[in-house]
């Protein structure tokens, strides 16, 4: 045992040196994100003019997520030694998001109900009239089934769901081609080491836009700060207050315990993570460092199978943020207007909401689709009543990608876990360094080829050879 441990170390190669702080990507696109407020403030016309630098942006990001999401997928299915495996972590990832989910509306009408934002503002639903985009918000919402989730799962044509960006209608047939070319056996091995080389190159692709990560941040907050203005956070502070404060609480002490449990620092995550949050908040997209998370995540230990499975499905099924604002909007367009709820009417609110909530990830006005569709389908609440909340949407967008992207990446370590294969000491050395450390054994591609056999005894408990003269 004792020489087992002491070759172990010799294993892994040297950490490359860390960048100086002034060329971390964090560093430029907090100042982007500094510049974009100044610049909408102080000459809201240019702010407005820079749209195009945000969205364009985010646009070529989204490009590249169905790719990348599908051939993480076809590769981590095509990697495991059995589909029983990719079965279990599908289901142990969508009972975590049931979990996470109800966690997070329940804490919202707590708050809500709390402090209870709403309270004197007396709007009368008739004089509140649904104009523009709201209106179609409402409308969609109106049209849409409780079960629209799982019959919109299902595309009418695999290349019209790559086009789309329809996440969830990629991943549901990413795993139907993964399922099928693992059952083919041998004849579908050259296919998945294409499906490899092909993640390398489309990975080095999204390096290039992503140098271009502080130009769309600078943009995308210019125009959100020189369209609306500081004067729209202060006409509702209470409630964005409130939304911030719980979604604060939800990450640092739900998600921080949860990760306390698995011995793991939430503050050390959140670090480990900072360039991407910076870039959600520029961007007010969760989406925007999709590929790169997963990243991140493979760099922390966790099997590539996992991360592709549970990351990108939680982008429609965990939406931890899109939950708490859901919960705090609903019951507070009903104190706002006078509207009498009870706990058994809040807790039938909650209950669709379950349901309203999923499978809108990407989709743009998400928020107010699945708010509308729970005021409607429950019928207590004035749907109108959105017209409150429509002009400090923007603001809050950033509040629930943030909370949704932290609720994503722990629970991909939670399934790990879960699985037994997360590697908690490694875990935390990467969180402590800030470098991912590369895997031997990546585990999406075909069976590596057997170590030599001087290496063999690092990789498993002491055998008899090791203990031989």
């Amino acid at each position: 045992m004792a020489a087992t441990a002491s070759t172990t170390p010799s294993t892994s190669p040297p950490a490359a040196p860390a960048k100086p702080w002034y060329r971390q990507l964090y560093f430029w696109v907090l100042t982007a994100i500094v510049a974009g407020i100044l610049t909408g403030w102080l000459w809201p016309f240019v702010g407005v003019a820079l749209e195009p630098v945000g969205t364009t942006f985010v646009s070529a990001i989204k490009m590249l997520i169905t790719p990348i999401v599908f051939l993480t997928i076809v590769a981590g299915i095509g990697g495991v030694d059995s589909l029983r495996r990719v079965g279990r972590v599908g289901l142990k990832s969508l009972v975590y998001f049931q979990g996470g989910t109800l966690a997070a509306l329940a804490l919202g009408l707590i708050a809500v109900n709390l402090f209870r934002p709403g309270a004197g503002v007396h709007a009368h639903p008739g004089d509140l009239q649904l104009s523009g985009d709201a209106a179609q918000y409402v409308k969609d919402g109106e049209n849409q089934s409780w079960w629209h989730f799982l019959t919109d799962i299902v595309p009418s044509s695999a290349v019209g769901a790559f086009a789309e960006g329809n996440i969830l209608q990629v991943i549901f047939f990413a795993v139907l081609f993964g399922i099928a070319l693992k059952a083919v056996g041998p004849v579908g091995a050259p296919l998945v080491d294409g499906i490899n080389r092909l993640s390398t190159v489309v990975f080095k692709i999204l390096h290039y836009i992503m140098l271009a990560a502080p130009v769309g941040a600078f943009g995308a907050m210019a125009y959100t700060i020189g369209k609306y203005g500081v004067s729209t956070l202060t006409s509702l502070g209470r409630l964005i207050g409130l939304f911030y404060g719980t979604s604060l609480f939800f990450v640092v002490v739900v998600l921080g315990g949860i990760l306390a449990l698995l011995k793991i620092n939430i503050f050390r995550l959140l670090r480990y993570l900072r360039e991407e949050f910076l870039i959600v908040l520029g961007t007010s997209s969760s989406e925007s460092v999709l590929p790169r998370v997963m990243t991140k995540l493979e760099g922390l230990g966790v099997r590539r199978d996992i991360v592709g499975l549970t990351v990108p499905t939680g982008y429609s099924f965990n939406l931890d943020g899109s939950s708490i604002y859901l919960s705090l909007a609903a019951v507070y367009i009903a104190q706002a207007t006078d509207t009498p709820l009870t706990i058994g009417q809040q807790l039938g609110l909650l209950a669709v909401m379950i349901l309203t909530s999923k499978g809108s990830g990407g989709i743009t006005g998400a928020g107010f689709i699945a708010l509308a569709a729970t005021l409607s389908t429950v019928g207590t609440v004035p749907a109108a009543g959105i017209m409150l909340v429509f002009g400090i949407d923007k603001f809050m967008s950033e509040c629930r990608a943030l909370t949704n992207l932290a609720g994503n990446s722990v629970a991909t370590l939670v399934v790990a876990r879960w699985e037994r294969v997360l590697d908690t000491a490694r875990v935390n050395r990467v969180l402590r360094t800030g470098i991912p450390e590369p895997e031997r054994n990546p585990g999406p591609g075909p069976e590596p080829d057997p170590a030599p056999e001087t290496e063999q005894p690092q990789r498993t408990e002491a055998t008899p050879a090791l203990t031989k003269p």
